[in-house]
């Protein structure tokens, strides 16, 4: 599956972006899909899984109860809401998806076998 990925932008601190990620494919609806981010001079990280029918997610410690992880199996496409937004969320980041990924989620970076290009996301405090 190929990903594209958009919405990134510049935002104040505590404020919202939402991003999306468009997959090519007929078999969107078996991909487990997530988002990670990769901040200056560190690690990608975790951020977001979400199961194929939309109704299991789990989010890393850092981002619960200010990003929400969707999907649109009718548009092929995933999203991540993000509020409240922190300089320390400034990353790029990469939506990915895992084949037959079916009911379950992934947060491992070896979990996932395709990844989108990466959008920019800077918060100025």
């Amino acid at each position: 599956v190929q990903l594209q990925a958009s919405g990134g932008g510049l935002v104040q601190a505590g404020g919202s972006l939402r991003l999306s990620c468009a997959a090519s494919g007929r078999t969107f609806t078996t991909y487990t899909m997530g988002w990670f981010r990769q901040a200056p001079g560190k690690e990608r990280e975790f951020v977001a899984t979400i199961n194929w029918s939309g109704g299991r997610t789990d989010y890393a410690d850092s981002v619960k109860g200010r990003f929400t992880i969707s999907r649109d199996n009718a548009k092929n496409t995933v999203y991540l809401q993000m509020s409240s937004l922190k300089p320390e969320d400034t990353a790029v980041y990469y939506c990915t998806a895992r084949g037959g990924g079916g009911i379950r989620l992934a947060w491992a970076e070896s979990d996932y076998d395709s990844w989108g290009q990466g959008t920019q996301v800077t918060v100025s405090s």
